[in-house]
């Protein structure tokens, strides 16, 4: 499954967007291991390191929300929020039954589609609001 970081995804915030470079990184990584039948072990050691990016990554787009006073902070949250829920119980889906086809199919579902539509309407909202402000 090839997920990779293309330019028009850029939001022009230089933060955000070496950020979403290594969240796609950190995704293809876990499709490939998945893909070449990769033990437990290393998937499991993907999937923990993605979930504490994403909410490094979260949390540092959350900060700035709310630094600049962004209007959407309370939608943009709920959607980071509701995104954790879904990886977590993907997370839990993993644990329990390993990975088969069906549920790579949910995988690119929730963290490549939910990516891609939320960076390139969500995420690009902001950088325009940032841009705004000043911020590069």
């Amino acid at each position: 499954m090839a997920i990779e970081w293309k330019s028009d995804l850029a939001v022009g915030i230089k933060e955000i967007d070496d950020q979403h470079k290594e969240l796609f990184e950190k995704v293809a990584a876990l499709f490939d291991a998945c893909n070449a039948g990769k033990g437990k072990e290393q998937i499991d050691n993907t999937i923990k390191y993605l979930q504490e990016y994403v909410v490094l990554h979260f949390n540092s787009e959350e900060k700035l929300q709310k630094q600049f006073s962004y209007p959407e902070y309370i939608n943009h949250k709920a959607q980071h929020d509701q995104f954790i829920k879904d990886f977590l119980e993907l997370k839990a889906s993993i644990e329990k039954d390993g990975i088969s086809g069906l549920l790579i199919i949910k995988l690119n579902k929730t963290l490549v589609d939910w990516l891609i539509n939320h960076i390139r309407k969500t995420d690009k909202a902001f950088g325009v609001f940032l841009k705004e402000k000043g911020i590069k």
